[in-house]
């Protein structure tokens, strides 16, 4: 089965986050604030520093992002926080410094936060050069002006951390069937290889192809991006990045991957876990405890290896809706289910075994809306005879999600259930909206009320 490579340049940003936040709470210690005011500051500069950043996507920066913009960005943030730190003064009238004082901190912090993340700029582009680290390996499909452009840039400037392993050229094949040998030549390197990325070139290959291609890097979780034919005219919204000038489209762009809208996503999502937690769990887990308990034995809650965000594992939690059986992990609930006690089946019709899952939302395996969690045996099972069933973890599982409310919960009877659920998901992730969460999760409440014929 396929896993996506470890992403250590994960914790970039976070860091970057800190260092930045640290010099902004260090040099305002040049004020004569009391250990009060101090705080409130402290308050005041993080969230309205981070409000900032989001409004700016200030770290908003990749492999390829040029120097000028880093600049940019830096100045232009640090401008929009001089106006955050005038406010502060402003409403806290009592806090009182010289103007001359307020402006020599925001000069010495927009240096040392500009010349901080230079180094860290710098430094990068060092360490992907000289040791060889924080790199995507990546192959091109296609032989041409456009494609020798980009093999040029990955091998000339290992500064980016990309690493041309090969190219494939598909079209210099007469015979259709010898260009679908070269292509599935293609798609067993890539898999050999482990390659991280694949850049085709429209140009080369026909509609056919093309499907071929994207078909394959969906269900093996590889990043597909699309050389552009300046002739052509796409119907699809594909994001567009430069490799120093030379345009590369992104076939996929994913809403939950902006930084606005992670932080959003990630904020309702701590929010809501933990008002369920502290105003709902808190009183009905001892309450269905005793239930639990007096129906059959065994523990109170119920735990399941699944596959989450980038196909990684995790431990979901229920409430234990079923007697203790071997066959738990393999087979899922039926209609009419033996294996199902009494208290169990009133919890599954309205849902409410669901409800410890939002500990799992809390710790940040799971989200609140998103493609529901299978078991691994079955995601195995899935991912083998589904097409397209592996894009569903580009993004964190739910608790629920718009297949669920669409008809398509529960028990999978046949085919036609899990490839319409998988194009719902799909939808989900390439649609994802605030108010399409909203949405779902009202429709989820309603339904746990009115009860669904697939909840058993």
């Amino acid at each position: 089965m396929i896993h996506r490579k470890n992403r250590y340049s994960i914790y970039i940003r976070p860091i970057a986050y800190l260092i930045d936040l640290a010099i902004i709470l260090l040099f305002a210690l040049q004020f004569s604030f009391t250990d009060q005011h101090y705080l409130y500051f402290a308050v005041f500069s993080i969230l309205g520093w981070v409000f900032l950043s989001l409004l700016t996507k200030f770290y908003e920066i990749y492999r390829f992002t040029k120097m000028t913009r880093i600049v940019s960005l830096s100045f232009f943030q640090v401008f929009l926080y001089s106006l955050i730190v005038f406010s502060f003064f402003g409403i806290f009238q009592d806090v009182h410094q010289p103007v001359k004082e307020i402006l020599i901190y925001i000069g010495k912090t927009c240096v040392a936060i500009l010349l901080t993340k230079l180094a860290m700029h710098f430094l990068l582009r060092n360490y992907r050069k000289y040791l060889g680290g924080n790199y995507r390996t990546t192959i091109i499909i296609g032989n041409n002006n456009k494609t020798n452009q980009l093999k040029n840039f990955f091998t000339n400037y290992p500064i980016y951390g990309y690493q041309y392993k090969k190219s494939f050229d598909i079209k210099k094949y007469n015979s259709k069937e010898k260009q679908a040998k070269a292509l599935q030549e293609c798609f067993d390197y890539i898999k050999k290889e482990s390659i991280d990325e694949v850049y085709c070139s429209l140009a080369e290959l026909n509609n056919e192809q093309i499907k071929a291609v994207v078909d394959f890097t969906d269900n093996n979780l590889k990043i597909l991006k699309f050389i552009p034919d300046n002739n052509e005219l796409y119907t699809k919204q594909l994001k567009l990045d430069y490799y120093g000038y030379l345009p590369v489209l992104s076939f996929r762009s994913i809403p939950i991957d902006d930084p606005i809208n992670k932080f959003i996503k990630r904020a309702f999502d701590i929010f809501l876990s933990l008002f369920v937690i502290i105003f709902v769990l808190s009183w009905l887990t001892p309450l269905l405890a005793i239930f639990i308990k007096s129906s059959s034995k065994g523990p109170v809650f119920f735990r399941q290896l699944r596959n989450g965000l980038d196909y990684k594992e995790f431990y979901c939690y229920k409430f234990r809706s079923m007697k203790l059986n071997p066959e738990a992990d393999l087979h899922q609930v039926s209609k009419n289910d033996a294996r199902v006690t009494r208290i169990g089946k009133f919890m599954r019709k309205t849902s409410i075994d669901e409800l410890p899952q939002f500990f799992n939302v809390l710790m940040g395996n799971m989200s609140t809306v998103g493609p529901r969690p299978h078991m691994v045996s079955h995601t195995h099972m899935y991912a083998n005879r589904v097409d397209k069933f592996m894009v569903r973890h580009f993004v964190k599982p739910g608790i629920t999600g718009l297949a669920q409310v669409s008809g398509y919960r529960g028990e999978v009877e046949n085919e036609t259930d899990i490839i319409n659920r998988v194009k719902y998901d799909i939808f989900y992730i390439e649609n994802w909206s605030f108010f399409l969460d909203i949405k779902i999760i009202l429709q989820t409440i309603i339904r746990a009320i009115k009860g669904d014929e697939k909840a058993y």
